[in-house]
């Protein structure tokens, strides 16, 4: 059913996971993994294969999707910090374009811990929030389901004497199976037919705990699984805070990677691939229903990750001030009908503040204000051929486990090469630590260049590249009146 206030308006339906790295997709190259409705998706459209979020976690990368804003611009710079009262998310513009607005799942642009409730943001009619599967607020829409659906499931999940938890739910009552229904519903009966859409459909896997339903699990062979990448004599030549975080992951609340056996790190993969594949299975049966509408034609499809997965690589679990491309590149698919070519493939290094650019760029929206990202709609439908940047930035702000002292790192990629600074105050003495890499000679990022005296002219160079960043990107929205 094609809109019928304008039909030059596109729909557009994000579907983004979270913790996902860019290689957990079988497009991207990876044969181990099964995601055969990505992959479809992929080569219905471009697929762009150097995207890096503004921040290796998940509330900071998720402010600057919404703000289209680097993290620190919008301030929202750690989990558990709220985004400004006056912050602008994508939603007011396009709903005062016409758009009609929803989301599912999860949002985390705040605090979500002890029964924190987040609430829908201006110009969001449709609000089913849930910001994982776990204990949580009473507005938990995903519990009240299953609630009302799978009593017997709720009650032996929420005992904890009981083996069945949120993760391994059978699929039909999972968390990503909800997210589907919801957006299914959403597609086919909740939204406003006279009026173009944009519906945000918020997984919560491929994120730890790592588990799965059964079904899942039964698809991965541990044993035919490649072995993470490094190894412990890695650390040495790394900052000394990535030999403390390979003891004690993220948040100080998972086990580190220290605390896995060889056998163990290979049944994680496992889990890993297994939710990757559920949400595989959903987002195909969301496609359906989409075909199902007659909706395909007229809508954007986007299929995103708020930030990547170190699964044992360089000797870490989890996520945390790490840069790795595991951590900070993630997935990238749009599909747009009649705009961008089938199997378009795009090197460009983007990044996720451009997302919101070209969503606004696509509906036909007022910019977002202050907006710091670009649209890829040019370069997707080939209208150009020149990259929006050449340059991509991520900064991490002590989020997580509260190491002593706070940990502060900033990265960015040029060109073959990725620097990642680790500050310390202004009044240390402590030994300047960094990394350095060469992709191209080193795509595993395990050989650290920062010390290479060979390598020190380019170490300053992207240094100095990395300031003149944070002078172009710094706030000059206030008006100057005149010269005194």
């Amino acid at each position: 059913m094609t809109n019928t206030q304008d039909q030059q308006r596109p729909n557009v339906l994000l579907l983004c996971t979270d913790q996902q790295r860019f290689d957990a997709l079988g497009a991207a190259g990876n044969p181990e993994i099964h995601t055969p409705n990505l992959d479809r998706l992929a080569g219905q459209g471009a697929r762009f294969t150097q995207c890096y979020v503004q921040n290796p976690v998940c509330a900071p990368s998720r402010a600057s999707l919404m703000t289209g804003q680097y993290v620190h611009r919008h301030g929202l710079w750690a989990n558990g910090v709220a985004l400004p009262d006056d912050a602008t998310v994508i939603t007011e513009p396009l709903a005062a374009a016409g758009y009609d607005c929803g989301l599912v799942g999860k949002y985390h642009l705040s605090a979500c811990m002890k029964g924190r409730t987040e609430y829908a943001p201006p110009g969001m009619r449709v609000f089913r929030w849930a910001h994982d599967p776990y204990r949580g607020s009473s507005e938990n829409a995903y519990h009240r389901y299953l609630k009302s659906v799978h009593p017997e499931l709720y009650r032996r999940a929420l005992d904890r004497d009981d083996p069945l938890g949120f993760d391994s739910m059978p699929t039909e009552a999972h968390y990503s199976h909800w997210i589907a229904e919801e957006t299914i519903d959403f597609l086919t009966e909740s939204r406003r037919p006279d009026q173009p859409f944009f519906f945000i459909a918020n997984f919560f896997d491929p994120h730890h705990g790592f588990g799965a339903p059964q079904e899942y699990l039964d698809r991965y062979d541990p044993e035919q699984l490649s072995r993470p990448v490094g190894s412990p004599a890695e650390l040495a030549t790394k900052p000394d805070i990535f030999t403390e975080a390979s003891k004690e992951s993220y948040g100080g609340h998972a086990r580190g990677f220290a605390d896995y056996s060889a056998e163990e790190l290979q049944q994680v993969k496992v889990a890993y691939y297994a939710m990757v594949t559920l949400v595989d299975d959903e987002v195909g049966r969301i496609l359906d229903a989409l075909e199902a509408e007659g909706l395909a034609d007229d809508t954007i499809v986007i299929f995103t990750s708020d930030h990547g997965e170190l699964l044992g690589d360089h000797q870490l679990m989890l996520k945390g001030p790490m840069m790795y491309d595991c951590s900070v590149r993630v997935p990238l698919l749009i599909r747009y009908p009649g705009r961008i070519a089938e199997g378009t493939v795009i090197d460009d290094l983007v990044q996720w503040i451009d997302l919101s650019a070209t969503i606004v760029d696509a509906a036909g929206a007022p910019a977002l204000p202050a907006a710091q990202g670009s649209s890829l709609l040019p370069r997707a439908t080939g209208l150009t051929d020149e990259p929006v940047r050449d340059w991509a930035l991520s900064e991490y702000r002590n989020s997580g486990h509260p190491y002593d002292p706070p940990v502060h790192t900033t990265m960015v990629r040029h060109g073959q090469h990725k620097l990642v600074v680790h500050h310390g105050g202004p009044a240390t003495n402590r030994r300047r630590q960094g990394e350095l890499y060469d992709l191209a000679a080193d795509p595993d990022e395990l050989i650290n260049l920062y010390d290479d005296p060979a390598h020190a002219a380019t170490r300053l160079e992207l240094v100095e590249l990395l300031l003149d960043i944070g002078v172009a990107t710094e706030d000059r929205s206030q008006p100057r009146a005149d010269f005194w």
